[in-house]
């Protein structure tokens, strides 16, 4: 069945019509050929990227300014995006790090309180092109049938474009998203303990939750050394989200051999699994990936389950965990992939989902406590 007659079985095109008639034509080309017609919004103009969803229902602030969406373009199996506006204190980062938007319907009036904007007006202002009026739910079948693709976004179908669009790869991520200089976070009451957090692509809410747990926060790029590292002396060591393959970073990985077991350390995502290949694991890509706020893992050693924020395309394979001195301690229910590593002579843990995750949901922030303990606890 084509596009067109889906839509049409599906009684959407009048509907999407209505909405969307004041908006110029709008094309998404997959890899595999496939073309979906719908309507431009954001910025007019061309971009490739790797096309993955996320089955979040709010937090599409979030996730527009999360740094590991970087090269990618995101489309939201919700149908509505936009509706309660764009907040740029909720922002996880100063701009906006996706390729492309995609969405069912966009809100062209949000009503919310602490609106500042329509999704729209963000988009041309971060020069970032979107299209609505498509049928997300049958592109999010086709990612999930064919795993993670590439895609442009146009204002016409290309000529010749297949070859380029096979080509695409996301490179230089962690370089284009992390901070490059040092910079120093002090909580506002008394300073407990003292934090190195390694910017990978870092977002905003790991350095606010160290900062309410009475942690200085020092942010170090990405490129660091381990020396300048311990310099520092810091009680704790942690290492952040970013976005791309981490076994992209060999200079990061290096770094993180020498520091393994010198002071307490905590990692999430890309953290996860820049450590995992420092301890000497393996990381593998994942067919599409885990992104959304309702992402179910289970705890191996209590048997409890959790709701989680995963934003993610890479995962630690668990062959051999046990043999570099890491214990798997969280596997997600969907498909038994790892979520979480121990190591517990290294004074190390690791976790794949987000447990800082703004928008929620907030189930394992108790993380950031079990951080704070190895490093001596509310002293």
């Amino acid at each position: 069945m084509t596009e067109q007659k889906y839509r049409d079985v599906c009684g959407l095109t009048r509907n999407i019509s209505e909405r969307c008639a004041p908006m110029e034509k709008a094309y998404l080309i997959l890899e595999t050929g496939e073309v979906f017609e719908g309507r431009s919004f954001g910025a007019a103009r061309e971009s490739i990227g790797e096309l993955v969803f996320t089955t979040g229902v709010v937090g599409y602030v979030e996730s527009l300014t999360d740094p590991s969406y970087y090269g990618q373009t995101l489309m939201f199996t919700f149908p509505q995006i936009g509706n309660y506006g764009m907040m740029p204190l909720d922002g996880e980062s100063r701009k906006c790090h996706v390729k492309g938007v995609v969405v069912h319907d966009w809100c062209t009036e949000p009503s919310n309180f602490r609106c500042q904007g329509t999704i729209d007006a963000y988009l041309k202002e971060q020069n970032v092109p979107g299209i609505c009026g498509v049928d997300t739910r049958r592109l999010t079948q086709i990612v999930r049938e064919h795993g993670v693709m590439n895609a442009i976004i146009a204002s016409k179908v290309p000529e010749n474009m297949l070859t380029e669009l096979r080509n695409y790869k996301v490179t230089g991520a962690v370089e284009a998203t992390a901070s490059h200089e040092p910079e120093v976070l002090l909580p506002e009451g008394e300073v407990k303990h003292s934090v190195v957090l390694m910017d990978y692509g870092a977002k905003k809410s790991i350095a606010d939750n160290l900062l309410t747990r009475g942690c200085k926060v020092t942010v170090l790029p990405y490129n660091a050394a381990a020396e300048e590292v311990l310099n520092l002396n810091p009680d704790g060591i942690m290492l952040s989200n970013g976005p791309g393959d981490p076994a992209d970073n060999p200079f990061c990985i290096e770094q993180l051999k020498k520091l393994l077991g010198k002071k307490p350390m905590f990692g999430i995502c890309l953290g996860h699994q820049l450590l995992a290949l420092a301890a000497g694991a393996r990381t593998a890509k994942l067919k599409y990936g885990h992104r959304g706020a309702n992402q179910p893992v289970r705890n191996v050693k209590t048997g409890r389950s959790y709701i989680t924020s995963q934003n993610h395309g890479y995962a630690v394979l668990t062959e051999g965990l046990d043999k570099i001195g890491g214990e798997l301690s969280y596997v997600n229910l969907n498909d038994n992939t790892c979520e979480g590593v121990d190591y517990p002579d290294l004074g190390a843990f690791t976790m794949q989902f987000h447990p800082e995750a703004h928008g929620g949901p907030h189930d394992m922030e108790s993380a950031f406590d079990r951080f704070v303990n190895m490093m001596g606890g509310d002293r």
